[in-house]
């Protein structure tokens, strides 16, 4: 124990001389670090910031509509022919309800084998975030910037809002989970 006290108290002189430029042999003299006062200048902030600072968390979250859990099991049923595009099943995994629109998650199963003429069609959705993961299968996209790319299971990728997309081929048997932010938005659809 008594190492480590003395091998902590070199170390703090150590650092101590570092800083103040007393080495050995020199000349000892008052030196006064000014990063030292510049971080406590940059440190003090009045009382009205303090309040503001506080309570901005407490106004940001009342903001937010108050959230439950989702709770979602795989069942064959759940699968179905509501969503945005017609060649596709969706199954809603209970994340908007849950959320109440700030989210929305669905696994998507495109439905093969895939009509180009009926798929690849140019559009946006004007969402704030998009996420998809390919579960199984493979889906073949373009993204406006990126052009052509084969997604595989395991692969992911995030389309930024109003990104110019679409999908351009797709395995049989493709499924892909999606999280969008917020659950409701508009797609435009482009003119090629």
């Amino acid at each position: 124990m008594a190492k480590k006290t003395a091998s902590r108290s070199a170390a703090k002189t150590a650092v101590k001389k570092k800083w103040t430029g007393l080495g050995a042999g020199a000349k000892k003299t008052s030196v006064k670090s000014s990063a030292r006062k510049t971080i406590k200048s940059k440190g003090r902030v009045s009382a009205a910031k303090k309040s503001a600072a506080k309570s901005a968390p407490k106004a940001a979250a009342k903001a937010r509509p108050k959230q439950r859990v989702a709770i979602s099991h795989h069942r064959e049923e759940d699968f179905k022919a509501d969503g945005l595009r017609t060649y596709a099943k969706y199954r809603d995994l209970g994340i908007s309800a849950a959320s109440r629109g700030l989210a929305q998650a669905h696994v998507i199963r495109l439905q093969g084998p895939c009509n180009p003429d009926e798929v690849s069609k140019l559009h946006f959705h004007d969402v704030d975030f998009q996420m998809v993961y390919v579960l199984k299968g493979w889906v073949k996209t373009y993204m406006e910037g990126e052009g052509e790319t084969l997604m595989r299971e395991g692969s992911a990728w995030t389309q930024p809002p109003r990104i110019r997309h679409m999908i351009l081929d797709y395995s049989d048997d493709v499924e892909l989970l999606e999280v969008i932010l917020p659950a409701e938005f508009k797609t435009v659809e482009l003119k090629a």
